[in-house]
């Protein structure tokens, strides 16, 4: 998806008026308006623009032959490309799609309400587009993004396998280095070790492969995935200055994309690539949200990753902000790992409410901390506060950076091993990240 922002957008900077019109009437439009509800996040870098990429495993039409008994949209690949105001540097950031996360109430497009849950983070878009519209499955994943980032989503941009394959073909195919031969039943994919150019069912395998390379993770997968989008930029940039080769590159793109109705046209993909053509490779960044297995906070869950904080509230804080974060810098902030099992929690109820201290208690237990009491405060406060005794800096820190607006300060008179959370009137019951 990042190949089909940059190397498509780089591209239709040479399309001339002889395709104009074909191409722009392949762009599907997902009508998003009404469809994201309030208290969405303050734009606080107006210039930036944050634009959300899908790769989208929908079953129907020509992608049937990809898996059977799904009944609904699915997303494989997650993304999200902040482009800075200055336009000088771009970082895309992959969402892992076994991410744990909290999912919002969506519209079904059958009249119904979805409710609110934590699960897999790809499932919003199967629970938007369970009526078959993208701009459903848009909506929802959206919501989810922009509720458990804090990042306000600017675009929306989705493309299919049949797209992908496509894109790649235009090109003669991307050349890639397996280490180790893979074979692949799910992903369809029978591939030699060494260096070798694959293009068409093959391509599409090889960013789907999972199970049966490295440690079977989607991680790993993610890792394969940012290569090969690198690889298709480069190569499309140097290769598509013919005519014929540029024409079947867009007609591959296009036909398969669907944007929101700001972006869906020759003419605002022309205007947005004309503003980041000139951003240099390395400053172009790939990242993937710092998380770690969430086995470590549930035990008998082997399936799926849980985000690692404060980490990945700072990268999205940087972003919202319009701050640069290189990959090695990311590295290093994440070798910090406090898991949120590890961080204990005492929970007063400071707002003469009955029983809130207990319902904030749960929403602490569903994300993983260990809550060790929970009672009222001495006396009603204003705001919410955390407090921690001296040595448990790390831990309070991964406490607030899930409480949005919530700062924490240690107490030199507090004991015990244990972070204070006193919840105020201003603390919202659906504010656990």
């Amino acid at each position: 998806m990042a190949g089909v922002l940059s190397a498509t957008l780089l591209a239709v900077a040479g399309v001339g008026a002889w395709v104009y019109k074909d191409l722009n009437d392949n762009i599907q439009a997902a009508d998003l308006d009404n469809k994201l509800g309030e208290g969405r996040p303050a734009n606080l870098s107006p210039g930036s623009k944050n634009i959300l990429l899908v790769g989208s495993d929908t079953r129907a039409g020509g992608n049937a032959k990809y898996g059977k008994g799904l009944t609904t949209m699915q997303s494989d690949t997650l993304m999200v490309l902040h482009i800075a105001a200055s336009r000088k540097w771009a970082t895309a950031v992959s969402f892992p799609r076994d991410s744990w996360v909290r999912i919002p109430a969506c519209d079904k497009g059958d009249g119904s309400t979805s409710t609110v849950h934590r699960f897999k983070i790809n499932e919003a878009f199967a629970i938007g587009g369970s009526n078959g519209k993208v701009a459903d499955a848009a909506a929802c994943t959206i919501k989810t993004v922009e509720r458990n980032t804090g990042l306000r989503i600017d675009h929306f941009m989705s493309i299919d396998f049949q797209g992908f394959k496509g894109m790649v073909n235009a090109l003669g195919g991307i050349e890639v280095c397996p280490k180790e031969a893979i074979h692949d039943t799910k992903a369809r994919l029978d591939l030699k070790a060494g260096c070798q150019t694959i293009k068409d069912e093959k391509a599409l395998g090889y960013v789907r492969a999972r199970y049966s390379v490295g440690d079977g993770s989607d991680l790993g997968r993610i890792g394969r995935q940012q290569e090969f989008m690198q690889a298709l930029a480069e190569k499309a940039q140097s290769k598509l200055t013919s005519p014929s080769s540029l024409y079947g590159f867009l007609q591959s793109a296009t036909k398969s994309l669907t944007t929101d109705g700001d972006l869906a046209g020759i003419k605002p993909l022309y205007g947005l690539a004309s503003q980041v053509k000139g951003i240099p490779s390395d400053r172009l960044a790939f990242l993937t949200v710092p998380n770690y297995p969430r086995e470590a906070d549930a035990p008998t869950d082997r399936a799926n990753v849980v985000w690692q904080y404060p980490q990945a509230t700072d990268l999205f804080t940087a972003l919202a902000k319009d701050h640069e974060v290189s990959k090695k810098q990311l590295q290093a902030d994440t070798k910090d790992l406090v898991h949120a099992s590890s961080v204990r929690v005492q929970v007063l109820n400071g707002t003469g409410v009955g029983g809130r201290a207990a319902a904030v208690a749960e929403q602490l237990r569903e994300v993983g901390f260990t809550v060790v009491a929970t009672g009222n405060a001495p006396s009603p406060v204003r705001t919410t506060t955390v407090s921690h005794p001296r040595g448990l800096d790390r831990q309070a820190a991964v406490l607030v950076s899930r409480l949005p607006g919530v700062s924490a300060e240690r107490n030199s008179t507090a004991t015990g091993g244990a972070v204070t959370l006193v919840v105020g009137p201003d603390f919202k019951l659906d504010a656990v990240r």
